[in-house]
């Protein structure tokens, strides 16, 4: 007896152990909800995003009915490719540390363009999480091979161990394979598919001892297109330092094999992407040579124009060829909007020109003088830019208010995907702070949109409280890690601060800050006049209170900072802010 009141005893002391234990597993877990629920909602809510353009050019060079604005693609879009399959035409352009990698967009005429997505969208495509603004993907190539139905799209990335690679698909409206590696070295690849089923490399490279700075050369490789690699030994050097050595021409790159009238021709951009940038092409009997140079090289250049031209375009080269919906010509080229100081705030742009080879060699049609804002549409062709879901030109305003079911592929992350940071709600996107700052070389949570116009607004809606000095979230204007603007809400004792910071070569010095009387939501605007950027905030979306007064956008200027990118606008979060107003 006594031993079973002493077990029936133990069991009442276990039972009220484990209801013990439970009690409090129930409270650790409600608390561990509670903390987690703020963790999370600590970020900020972004209700909506307004960018507007107001450029100049485009007020006073208002369309006819039969005209389209040049640039067609607006922002950092360098280095496009193009090619044809029927009636549906793709083009792409190189994307650096930006996430998702190698915008893609769709077309019908030349004019009215849809981005259908990204080429890279996924980790085992893209890594690029610690690599710096200026290196990345570069100089993509799209080509169609009629041979095998197949679309490839070959690029150098400059990260994740890749160097060359190629991806391929069926169909560029359902998504790419992974990257197969190219076994060469060099940059800029590009394929050719012959009329008799082979396939040939072509890329920019090293020459074995150079003579000058920036002597380059073009080399060209057989392509196995069964196993998906240069076929070794077949390497031959095409073109050495451009089209007249002696002369030291730099940077010959970009090279693309066409094949017309039975004769090969080679096009490339020389004399590097700056001011002396300009579009070359020689003529051969066989794919790999020996190619000789037109004598009328270049076939398109801003390099010889009056420097102090109104609206000028300049820096144009890089270019691809296409057969366009009326029979003719047509090709898409990079080139540049400098602002008022010539400074090169929204980065290389993707143009296009009609082309006429009537001759033995193409030339762009008013490539060698002013290229102007406006073209005239292709025969039959209508202007639905900005209508129906295609791509607005000239002066337009972006409106994002996060309800529909997919992201604007406008938007970008920088290294890391957006999808790592944002959370859709209710009412808008959450950003997920990341506990890395906007000056590292680390995914940041940061949703980003190219700059577009030398004059533009853009406004962001949100509600945020940050909870210690440590959490900022507001606008960042970034041209890389080293050179940008913030302008955020921060904590300082028991007051939420705005604050404006400016870094430049990693040195940041705080312009203006400023504490908030008012509660949130609040409104934060950059405003850019040209070379003049304005920061300001708002408690009711209309009455503005600048911070700071007017600064200068030399910073976010390739000029400046250097690299081969354009400005991005965004909207920043971080848990590990290092700006103390």
């Amino acid at each position: 007896m006594k031993n079973l009141k002493e077990s029936k005893a133990k069991f009442s002391l276990n039972r009220i152990d484990i209801l013990l234990f439970l009690l409090l597993f129930i409270v650790s877990s409600v608390s561990a909800q509670k903390t987690n629920k703020t963790e999370k909602n600590n970020g900020p809510l972004i209700y909506k995003i307004v960018y507007s353009g107001n450029d100049k050019v485009y007020n006073e060079n208002l369309l006819k009915d039969d005209e389209f604005y040049n640039p067609i693609l607006q922002g950092c879009y360098p280095d496009p490719s193009i090619c044809k399959r029927g009636d549906d035409y793709f083009l792409v352009t190189s994307s650096f540390a930006f996430n998702p990698g190698v915008p893609i967009f769709h077309s019908k005429d030349l004019v009215n363009w849809k981005q259908i997505g990204h080429v890279l969208e996924r980790p085992s495509q893209l890594k690029v999480e610690n690599t710096g603004m200026a290196a990345g993907v570069y100089a993509p190539t799209i080509r169609y091979n009629p041979h095998n139905q197949t679309f490839y799209m070959i690029t150098t990335q400059f990260a994740g161990g890749f160097g060359n690679i190629v991806v391929k698909t069926k169909d560029p409206f359902k998504g790419w394979s992974d990257p197969i590696k190219l076994k060469f070295d060099g940059i800029d690849p590009s394929l050719f598919f012959d009329d008799d089923g082979k396939a040939y490399v072509v890329h920019n490279d090293a020459p074995e001892k150079a003579l000058y700075e920036g002597h380059r050369v073009i080399k060209i490789w057989e392509y196995d297109t069964l196993n998906d690699q240069v076929i070794p030994g077949t390497d031959k050097v095409i073109v050495d330092g451009g089209v007249d050595i002696t002369k030291k021409p730099i940077w010959i790159e970009a090279p693309h094999i066409y094949k017309r009238y039975g004769k090969y021709y080679l096009m490339c951009a020389e004399g590097g992407t700056g001011d002396w940038h300009s579009e070359v092409i020689f003529k051969s009997d066989n794919p790999k040579g020996p190619y000789i140079p037109a004598p009328n090289n270049p076939i398109l250049s801003q390099r010889y124009l009056f420097h102090h031209r109104s609206y000028k375009v300049d820096w144009a080269g890089h270019a691809d060829l296409v057969e366009g919906p009326d029979g003719k010509l047509y090709g898409v080229f990079l080139a540049i909007r400098p602002n008022e100081k010539d400074r090169v705030n929204i980065g290389r742009e993707t143009f296009i020109l009609p082309v006429d080879w009537s001759g033995e060699f193409p030339v762009f049609i008013n490539g060698l003088i002013p290229i102007e804002s406006k073209l005239k549409l292709p025969k039959g062709v209508v202007n639905k830019t900005g209508k129906d879901g295609y791509w607005p030109n000239g002066n337009f305003t972006i409106v994002e208010d996060f309800t529909s079911p997919n992201l604007d592929p406008r938007w970008i992350g920088v290294r890391g995907p957006r999808e790592n940071f944002l959370i859709k709600v209710k009412n808008g996107m959450q950003i997920k702070p990341f506990p890395v700052n906007i000056n590292e070389v680390q995914p940041t949570s940061t949703l980003f949109i190219r700059q577009m116009h030398n004059s533009f607004s853009f406004t962001v809606s949100m509600d945020y409280s940050p909870r210690s000095e440590n959490d900022l979230a507001g606008i960042v204007c970034y041209q890389n890690e080293r050179f940008h603007y913030v302008f955020g809400i921060t904590r300082k004792d028991k007051n939420n601060v705005v604050v404006l910071q400016r870094t430049e070569k990693g040195q940041a010095s705080i312009i203006a800050s400023k504490t908030l009387e008012s509660k949130m939501p609040v409104h934060l605007q950059v405003k850019a006049n040209g070379d003049n950027y304005e920061f300001s905030y708002s408690f009711d979306g209309n009455n503005f209170e600048n911070v700071g007064g007017s600064v200068s956008g030399d910073i976010l200027s390739t000029n400046v900072a250097g690299g081969f990118t354009g400005a991005l606008i965004g909207v920043h979060a971080t848990s590990s802010n290092n700006i103390k107003p």
